[in-house]
């Protein structure tokens, strides 16, 4: 009996000596919600089961002006994530908080990490690298503008539902169509700013802020109060007069009103594409984005939209190494290509796009290659991307302005030229804290 005992006593002691090693915990705030968050939390737990040293931990932390401010105000206070999603727009700040942030690059040498910024796709990494060659983020969701449209809505009109429109004439016939045909919201689009200036100026191979668009640098100032610029506006003005566009709110608030049907055609993310292939109860097409085809040079590029992966500053090293294992699996081709299929949003390496061609996802799903047709095109200095100090603010005053149009309260020019004055302002600010 002793001796039995002892034994137990015995192993109970080794077992209490010898602890299970924790994991280290990755804090990851994020802003992707509905069936793109199911995505992120479905990565964190491919992640999760795919080793034993880490756990990835995904929050939702708002809209990405939401998630930002609080993650500004966690590193302020010292509790901040490790992993911050963070919009293009927030890139030039992020870039300029060098002790927020710790690069990519090195992140992944500390982890001991492979780590070659040549296998990205050169449009996106590029956003993402200093001056100096330096990737200072990693790539995640990118995403690009193109154009959605109702084929039961076409067929309904008279239209040729297999034939998109691909200029903006041809929007807005079709849209006086939809509309003589009894629909109420022939077109609307999401993300004023980067759809119907930003992309719209690339695309047109027109500049939308001086200095290259600010990768010239800080000195940049706004010009998208061009006669180009104003022609388009004037043309949206007219069809918010007649109830053939529909304005519907700012940033993603009008992403509901095409997979609902309300809408008949819209502009948007490519990012959209996982929620309208989940809810749209009709048949539907993706096309390019729509461009005046008397513009020389155009259609160019579309530029960057959606999101990248920030690594915060002062953490312990083994958070680090979690991160660079992290970011490497979801590096892995077939993670890229399985989550491009899922979501719409680009393949960030050249090797994934190839893969989700090989496996006939195109071919079996007209329109969904746009998004990297779009972007793997030869870029221009003007139309290479748009990295402005304080962009989230002149993205709100270019809402605030261009909806005193939809309101009647000002002209095309009347709005953009404010926009341009008041952005400039922002820019002007950005200058001047950022001297070195």
């Amino acid at each position: 009996m002793r001796f039995k005992t002892f034994a137990v006593a015995s192993a109970l002691a080794a077992t209490v000596s010898v602890p299970a090693m924790a994991q280290t915990e990755i804090q990851w705030w994020h802003s992707m919600s509905g069936p793109l968050g199911e995505w992120v939390n479905d990565l964190a737990k491919q992640y999760n089961a795919s080793q034993k040293d880490y756990k990835v931990v995904p929050t939702y932390k708002g809209q990405y002006d939401e998630s930002m401010t609080a993650a500004i105000a966690a590193f302020r206070a010292g509790n901040a994530p490790d992993i911050l999603q963070v919009f293009e727009v927030g890139t030039a700040t992020m870039m300029a908080s060098k002790t927020a942030i710790k690069p990519v690059g090195e992140v992944m040498s500390a982890g001991g990490a492979k780590f070659d910024p040549s296998v990205y796709v050169p449009a996106v990494a590029g956003y993402y690298t200093a001056p100096n060659g330096q990737m200072l983020s990693f790539p995640f969701n990118s995403s690009t503008t193109i154009f959605y449209y109702n084929k039961d809505a076409f067929k309904a009109a008279g239209l040729d539902p297999e034939k998109a429109p691909t200029t903006w004439p041809e929007v807005i016939a079709a849209a006086d169509k939809l509309k003589a045909s009894g629909h109420k919201c022939p077109f609307t689009t999401s993300w004023m700013s980067w759809t119907q200036l930003e992309s719209f100026s690339a695309w047109h191979n027109t500049l939308y802020a001086t200095q290259n668009n600010g990768f010239g640098g800080t000195a940049a100032r706004l010009a998208f109060n061009s006669p180009l610029h104003v022609k388009h506006f004037e043309n949206l003005a007219k069809m918010a007069k007649d109830g053939t566009f529909v304005y519907k709110g700012r940033n993603n608030t009008p992403d509901a009103a095409f997979p609902s049907g309300e809408c008949a055609m819209m502009t948007g993310s490519s990012g959209l594409y996982a929620r309208v292939a989940k809810d749209a109860k009709f048949k539907y097409g993706i096309s390019t984005l729509p461009v005046y085809p008397d513009v020389k040079g155009a259609p160019q590029n579309t530029v960057i939209g959606g999101a990248s992966l920030w690594v915060m500053s002062g953490k312990p090293a083994d958070h680090y190494k979690g991160v660079a294992s992290f970011f490497t699996f979801l590096s892995d081709t077939k993670v890229q290509s399985d989550s491009h299929k899922r979501t719409g949003y680009l393949p960030i390496t050249t090797a994934a796009f190839k893969l989700t061609e090989a496996s006939g996802f195109y071919k079996d799903n007209p329109g969904t290659d746009v998004a990297v047709t779009q972007m793997i095109r030869k870029t221009t200095d003007k139309s290479r991307g748009i990295r402005l100090g304080n962009f989230v603010q002149i993205r709100t005053i270019i809402d605030e302005e261009t909806e005193q149009i939809w309101n009647g309260k000002k002209t095309p020019k009347e709005a953009l030229d404010a926009a341009v004055k008041r952005g400039d302002e922002q820019l002007e600010r950005f200058q001047k804290a950022n001297k070195s």
